[in-house]
């Protein structure tokens, strides 16, 4: 039973030093245009600015801060994959090219979220405790996604 146990955890051992050999290219932007950024296509006040890139931008941008632990595997991938489907619904980077009703319906998605707490993912506010939203700052994106409405 004990060789078993032994062989089971050496193979278990090896897949995951293998793993490790897989590294998906990262999500960072050496040269980057940035006249189709967000705040580009608005004019957005440096507090709501902040709120965004702290607790928006990795996963919705096209540059990620990378934690330590995302060289190993299987969390690379975990990572990766949030970050493509996070750009794939809303690019902060690339709002500009957006046309206006699409930008219109990402910040009526952005305001939802943020009220029904479904953003940022709780997975990535476990570790990322500066990204957490307090009250007041869901009311700062809110109040101004809703003031420009009125414009």
């Amino acid at each position: 039973m004990k060789n078993i146990f032994k062989k089971i955890l050496g193979i278990g051992l090896i897949i995951f030093l293998l793993l490790q050999l897989y590294q998906p290219a990262r999500n960072v932007a050496f040269e980057q245009d940035l006249t189709a950024d967000f705040s580009k296509a608005y004019h957005v006040p440096s507090k709501v600015e902040t709120i965004l890139r702290n607790s928006c931008y990795d996963c919705h941008s096209n540059n990620t801060n990378y934690p330590w632990y995302s060289n190993i595997q299987p969390v690379r991938f975990f990572l990766e994959n949030h970050i493509q489907n996070g750009k794939k619904d809303l690019n902060f980077d690339e709002f500009g090219t957006y046309s206006k009703r699409k930008q219109n319906s990402k910040l009526k998605a952005i305001s939802k979220q943020i009220k029904l707490n479904e953003m940022p993912l709780r997975s990535y506010t476990l570790i990322h405790k500066n990204a957490m939203l307090s009250t007041g700052q869901k009311q700062e994106v809110i109040n101004w996604i809703n003031s420009l409405k009125d414009n």
